[in-house]
């Protein structure tokens, strides 16, 4: 308990003014950063915490000139803690590549000059420029999608749920959608395929167990309120061992046979075949299309590398009455995701992709070549740290991240950092208030930073956010 008994009122008499405080050279460095109704707020909870540390008698001895020091200290680092809060670059040194707090895949190279300079200010975004009119929002994306993909014709909204709440609400909101027990799934983010299915209006129907789902299953429950087949990719769930689920080629000929679409929401999806990464599991847009589905969803920042958006891909009559649905208005992407998404879409197309589009860069980093750059970065620490910090080698894994692949895990090397006197745990808290904030993983009272995340020109960041450590 603080004691009370010790208090003198005169003490207050040596609190800052709130005027006084923000007249302060510190207070008026902050003032463009932070506004000045902001700062006002912070320099008023700053005397009232003094005010109250006065009160309980916990300040010891203190001067008019003391107290004005260490509230102008203490403002600044409010202000600091305030701006923090905003979005701002890091380095993901983590090894998940698709990182959902860090901002999912990054950007490609020539995906950032279209956010500088072709979409951020004016531009075609619904315009023709041969004929001066009003063009097709999104068209040269969809135009992509449809090459890509060999479907008939395309959509973006703002994400895949977005995409799969326009899908179920267009075709089954008057009716009964049926999806296998096994498919109803929770993925990042308290995204649930049945809360989703409710949202729409459509009733759930679901078939089979947990592990086995057969297609006479489906074909028990089809009646006259079927509207929607769904099949849904299970993201970063697995069942193995005892399991069966039907070929989208056999629903689609159930399907097809009692006039209902087929529709996969594929979840992070690909464009092309990524076997050779470990992520064989993983749909390949064009082969469930050529398989019969009318309908397919997949998200536009995961492994095809761009931003946060709903691509829908299918039957053109299909895709048609959800481009005139009310609801499509609601959802539909902004200029931003658009020129993103072309400038991604067209790495594919010119079939750079591997090259170009980061997320598929990383995946193809052999351990060697992690090696070569982890060895080069300790040296550096090692010849600028003390004896307190221990920088070694190790063996470890990456992982995929955002839902997809979760079996399969690229061997790597790690940085391993130690120190003598701070806890793993305190090392990645100031890695993580570095200038450029270093975020890593720990485990066996270790940080662990794994290149498979950085980018090659981001190596001397981490030296010198590494090197920091032993000071």
């Amino acid at each position: 308990m603080p004691n009370t008994s010790d208090f003198d009122p005169l003490k207050l008499r040596l609190l800052p003014s709130i005027d006084q405080l923000l007249r302060t050279e510190t207070a008026t460095k902050l003032r463009d950063q932070v506004g000045s109704q902001r700062l006002t707020t912070l320099a008023r909870t700053v005397t009232d915490q003094l005010r109250t540390e006065l009160q309980s008698g916990t300040n010891g001895s203190i001067t008019k000139e003391s107290m004005l020091l260490e509230a102008t200290q203490r403002l600044d680092d409010a202000a600091n803690a305030d701006l923090a809060t905003g979005m701002r670059r890091v380095i993901n040194a983590t090894g998940v590549l698709i990182h959902t707090n860090l901002g999912r895949a990054p950007l490609s190279e020539a995906a950032r000059q279209a956010l500088a300079h072709d979409v951020s200010g004016y531009c075609t975004l619904e315009y023709d420029l041969t004929t001066g009119e009003r063009g097709r929002r999104g068209g040269r994306v969809e135009d992509l999608l449809i090459e890509l993909t060999g479907s008939e014709d395309a959509l973006v909204v703002n994400n895949c749920a977005a995409a799969a709440l326009l899908v179920l609400s267009v075709f089954a909101d008057d009716g009964e959608t049926i999806v296998s027990r096994g498919e109803l799934v929770e993925i990042g983010g308290d995204f649930r395929v049945p809360d989703v299915m409710a949202t729409s209006g459509t009733r759930m129907i679901e078939v089979g167990t947990t592990n086995r789902t057969k297609l006479e299953d489906y074909r028990k429950v089809l009646n006259e309120k079927t509207r929607l087949i769904m099949r849904v990719h299970p993201s970063n769930y697995r069942i193995v061992g005892f399991t069966s689920l039907p070929s989208l080629s056999e629903l689609a000929l159930l399907a097809h046979e009692h006039g209902v679409p087929l529709y996969e929401d594929a979840g992070s999806g690909a464009l092309v075949d990524l076997t050779q990464f470990g992520l064989g599991d993983e749909p390949i847009i064009r082969e469930s299309l050529a398989s019969g589905v009318d309908l397919v969803t997949f998200s536009g920042d995961k492994l095809l590398g761009g931003c946060q958006a709903g691509l829908i891909v299918g039957r053109k009559e299909f895709v048609g009455r959800m481009r005139k649905h009310p609801l499509y208005r609601a959802l539909r992407a902004d200029k931003l995701a658009l020129g993103v998404l072309e400038k991604t879409l067209n790495a594919y197309r010119r079939e750079l992709a591997e090259t170009d589009i980061p997320l598929l860069r990383m995946l193809s980093i052999s351990a060697e070549e992690i090696r070569t750059r982890a060895e080069k970065v300790i040296e550096a620490c090692v010849n600028s740290s003390s004896n307190e910090l221990t920088v070694e080698l190790v063996e470890g894994e990456s992982a995929i991240g955002g839902g997809a692949g979760p079996n399969t895990h690229p061997r790597t090397f790690l940085i391993a950092i130690k120190h003598r006197l701070l806890s793993a745990t305190e090392l990645q808290e100031r890695l993580r208030a570095s200038n450029l904030p270093v975020i890593c993983r720990v485990a066996e009272d270790r940080a662990l930073l794994d290149l498979r995340t950085v980018a090659p020109e981001e190596d001397e960041q981490i030296s010198q956010a590494v090197s920091s450590l032993s000071k």
